[in-house]
């Protein structure tokens, strides 16, 4: 039975098992199935290329067959315009219709404006609003229904039987899952050296039955592994529970694969011919988003870059070398939106951010200490704000190579006095606090909040503090690394009225663009 690849010791990597008599003649049957498809009416042979960076930094060669080039930017088109194609005159032009959570609604729609027919589509009311545009500019007819794929699923069922339309499924159909397969064939088509493995995106599971059938009927060898996100992995839940379960709910983050419920016929080609499963988190698939976009410059959306998160755990997990791993890229329809929450969250999925909340006296010369113990490392964030006449709480990230460098820093912190948690791995701090960290302070008098623009270069705060009149203190203090030359920082300097020409000739000689906002009403309105 496959195995959960949430390892914590390092194995030698499993060969692929041995397929059953009866899974030799699943996999023979949709052979000729998938050598049979109709998809080249609408679908491209897509790439297959090596992920150039990414294979040099894990020291094996991952390929990306590229299913975000095809024109919906997704595989999807591929089973849908097989199912379709498959179907007779009178069919189509009573019109079809499907439940999808994006990408094959735009396979279908796709495929009913190139067959002449009308498509009805049912969405979840998560869909993100990029992929509802798109299966509107492509004709079809959009109704959003429920929270998940189950439930828009349930709705178009009832609509199949109450306006005589062609159901076409996403997933669970042996023509869909057929079309899917000729993926499966372009990618032995396009590599016939040594392979080790396939990694496939796992949602209702049509995508991973016709890989894994194609590949298990020709190439035995090559491990075929499913790619689902740790709050969604119905499939490997079903396949060692023995039956198809029902999840209660899904995470919504890779929406593509959230599906609580896989099909009965892919459930029945997973159990025979998938080699194992490996579960990601959403900080590895933002991880993964920013790998790819490093490599070919394209942006994939979470359901797309689930295969490259499970072959860098897998390598991990299995101390990896020289071997040749593929995965399919298998969309990019990605809300532009959500951009800013996948660069923030890919540093924690390559653990290159560490964050704390430390502990410092409310007294001269803490901050300075703080500042010379971060050092030279690259700060992604510093929130500070005074709140208690004796001690202060900050919080800061900072840019780091791996988890054990995280542990050392706390130790550092801690070492010189300052009280320490680590809060890298803590999703309340990730998702919120961080955000939050301010207010009104009672204990800030003589406040002026100044707005600055530091390089962003080694020791340009060590420079600010060295120029500050030791008489005045840093009430608050916030930064937010932007990637850009400058970093915006707002300061809280507690500085009597009498000093206003020092604070002056501070200004100008410090030379960073500055904003006085002592008098900005949302700084009344917020911390003072």
């Amino acid at each position: 039975m496959p195995a959960s690849a949430s390892r914590t010791a390092l194995v030698p990597p499993p060969q692929a098992r041995s397929l059953t008599p009866a899974a030799e003649r699943l996999a023979a049957l949709y052979l000729k199935r998938i050598l049979t498809a109709r998809v080249y009416d609408v679908a491209i042979r897509s790439e297959l290329v090596r992920a150039t960076s990414l294979s040099r930094r894990l020291g094996n060669t991952v390929l990306l067959k590229r299913e975000d080039q095809q024109p919906v930017f997704s595989f999807k088109l591929r089973g849908a315009y097989n199912k379709m194609a498959s179907l007779d005159r009178a069919a189509l032009d009573r019109g079809v219709i499907c439940a999808s959570a994006g990408n094959h609604a735009q396979g279908v729609a796709l495929a009913a404006r190139r067959l002449g027919a009308r498509a009805l589509i049912v969405m979840p009311t998560t869909t993100p609003r990029l992929k509802i545009d798109a299966v509107k500019a492509l004709d079809g007819e959009v109704v959003l229904f429920g929270d998940s794929y189950s439930d828009a699923y349930a709705h178009a069922v009832q609509c199949e039987a109450e306006r005589g339309l062609t159901f076409v499924h996403p997933f669970d159909d042996p023509a869909v899952i057929a079309g899917q397969g000729t993926v499966g064939m372009e990618i032995l088509q396009q590599h016939t050296g040594p392979l080790h493995a396939v990694f496939v995106a796992v949602g209702g599971g049509g995508l991973i039955s016709g890989v894994a059938a194609y590949i298990k009927a020709l190439r035995p060898e090559v491990r075929v592994i499913g790619v689902q996100t740790e709050d969604s992995a119905a499939m490997l839940r079903s396949v060692a529970a023995g039956r198809r379960l029902v999840l209660a709910d899904v995470g919504l983050f890779s929406d593509g694969t959230a599906v609580k419920q896989v099909g009965a016929e892919t459930f029945r080609l997973a159990r025979a011919l998938v080699d194992d499963y490996v579960t990601v988190d959403t900080d590895e698939v933002c991880a993964a988003i920013k790998d790819v976009f490093q490599d070919t410059r394209s942006v994939l959306e979470p359901a797309g870059a689930l295969g490259v998160a499970a072959i860098k755990k897998y390598v991990q997990a299995h101390g990896l070398r020289g071997q040749t791993l593929a995965t399919v890229t298998c969309g990019a329809n990605m809300n532009f939106d959500r951009l800013r929450f996948v660069a923030e969250r890919a540093e924690f999925g390559e653990h290159r951010e560490a964050l704390f909340a430390v502990t410092i006296p409310e007294q001269r010369g803490s901050f300075r200490r703080l500042c010379e113990l971060i050092g030279r490392r690259a700060v992604t964030e510093f929130n500070y704000r005074m709140a208690d006449p004796l001690r202060a709480h900050v919080f800061v990230g900072l840019a780091i190579s791996g988890l054990d460098e995280a542990a050392r820093i706390k130790r550092a912190f801690e070492k010189n006095g300052f009280s320490t948690l680590d809060l890298t791995g803590d999703e309340l701090a990730k998702e919120h606090v961080r955000h939050m960290v301010g207010g009104k302070s009672a204990h800030a008098g003589d406040e002026r909040l100044l707005r600055f623009e530091f390089p962003e270069r080694p020791g340009a705060l060590m420079r600010f503090l060295d120029a500050m009149h030791p008489e005045w203190n840093i009430s608050l203090f916030h930064y937010r690394n932007q990637g850009g030359d400058a970093g915006r920082v707002l300061v809280g300097l507690q500085v009597p009225a009498a000093d206003g020409p020092a604070l002056a000739g501070f200004l100008r000689e410090l030379t960073y663009p500055v904003v006085d906002e002592s008098g900005h009403p949302v700084a009344a309105l917020f911390l003072r």
